[in-house]
């Protein structure tokens, strides 16, 4: 079984080879190109952010590099200060509890002291009043005595004019 292929197939084979052969540089030939235009276009991107971003950034070094030592410095006082008001509200708020304390016991002393004042005058106010109001019962008792007595010298002398009137009354 030996078969022999003929030439043409061979001919044609090799051409549709060829073909395909010459596309495929054409696509690597055409990528080549397209690859050369963006690499231009990269590289004009590059100049202009070359032009733009490092001066930008060269700028932004210098600032960070003049700013650091003030950031520093304005950290560290910060610090200090956080540290100085912790102290002094510690301070303050002893200060403020032994004020509260201190009127606490002024207050207390001023009560105990009212207290008393009230007490003894309430004291002083009941003496005077149970001293005058024995005496000016008694008193209003000899008035009342007198008037009795007065009341009882009175019906009598007029008992007696009435009998010397006699009728004559009106």
């Amino acid at each position: 079984m030996h078969h022999e292929i003929p030439v043409w197939v061979y001919i044609t084979f090799t051409a549709v080879t060829a073909v395909g052969v010459m596309m495929q540089a054409l696509v690597l030939l055409g990528m080549l190109f397209a690859l050369k235009g963006a690499l231009g276009r990269l590289n004009e991107v590059s100049k202009k952010a070359e032009e733009h971003v490092l001066p930008m950034l060269e700028t932004a070094r210098h600032l960070l590099d003049e700013v650091s030592p003030k950031l520093k410095v304005a950290t560290q006082n910060a610090l200090e200060v956080s540290q100085t008001l912790k102290t002094e509200s510690t301070r303050v708020a002893g200060a403020l509890d032994d004020l509260l304390k201190k009127a606490t016991v002024q207050t207390e002393r001023l009560d105990e002291i009212l207290t008393a004042t009230l007490d003894s005058v309430a004291h002083a106010t009941a003496t005077v009043q149970r001293a005058v109001s024995g005496p000016v019962r008694q008193v209003g008792a000899v008035l009342s005595g007198l008037r009795a007595g007065f009341d009882v010298l009175r019906n009598k002398e007029r008992e007696a004019h009435a009998a010397a009137d006699g009728d004559r009354f009106v």
